[in-house]
């Protein structure tokens, strides 16, 4: 089995590479922004996924139209770890799952998948109206995006279990009062915190928090070589994290 890494330079990415190599897969080469033929790293993805089975991608959103074009002519899979996408990145990775199989995840750590179930089924069981609903997550301070794509992934599956669309409640600014059912966020940036996630339930009587903490980045990795080995050979279509572990 052959497997690409979109991003291999970056932390990330570095480590899916080492994660790839342990596990005694190939390493077919990588995607960068500068190309390094000695470590098969090249810059045009049509060239990476031209001898991939599966690519892993953890490169940044800005590079999703243009490599779910090159994935889906080359017929790899394509396993995404990168958020904060756009309208148009969006729409070029459903139109890729119409021709190979794609798996996206927030988060690819095992025990964050598990979170990501239970906030599904307390949305469906906790009214809106009596428990308030807070998700705060912490990260280190280069990360550029907040919310973090694994707090809007818990916000969507609580919002699910709810009934609701996420972005029809979501508030990121916690000035002012808060609205109806509102499902609120708290961002902070500090140090070199690998990720930090609680998701906060609150009535007049009681409090329920769910929290996960990565100590290592090294978990994303892992989970992403799985997530590879799992998705190689299936149909074209969206996949997720819940299918490989079984929440």
């Amino acid at each position: 089995m052959r497997i690409g890494i979109a991003g291999i330079t970056g932390r990330l990415g570095t480590l899916c590479a080492e994660e790839v190599r342990s596990a005694g897969l190939d390493l077919a080469g990588g995607l960068a922004r500068q190309s390094d033929p000695q470590h098969h790293i090249v810059t045009d993805p049509s060239e990476l996924a031209a001898c991939c089975d599966v690519v892993i991608d953890v490169s940044s959103p800005a590079a999703t139209v243009a490599n779910a074009r090159a994935f889906a002519q080359a017929g790899c899979g394509w396993v995404i770890g990168t958020t904060g996408f756009d309208e148009a990145a969006e729409q070029a990775i459903l139109e890729a799952a119409t021709q190979i199989p794609v798996l996206r995840a927030a988060n690819f750590a095992p025990g964050l998948t598990m979170l990501l179930d239970l906030a599904r089924q307390l949305g469906a069981k906790l009214p809106s109206d009596e428990y308030d609903a807070e998700i705060l997550e912490t990260h280190h301070r280069q990360k550029r995006d907040a919310p973090s794509g694994t707090a809007l992934a818990i916000g969507a599956c609580l919002a699910e279990g709810r009934g609701v669309a996420l972005k029809d409640v979501a508030e990121t600014d916690r000035s002012g009062l808060r609205g109806e059912g509102a499902i609120g966020f708290a961002s902070l940036r500090a140090g070199q915190i690998v990720g930090e996630h609680s998701l906060i339930l609150t009535s007049g009587t009681e409090q329920i928090t769910l929290s996960h903490r990565a100590f290592d980045r090294r978990v994303f990795a892992q989970g992403a070589v799985k997530a590879a080995r799992w998705l190689a050979g299936k149909p074209a279509g969206c996949y997720d994290m819940t299918e490989i572990f079984g929440a």
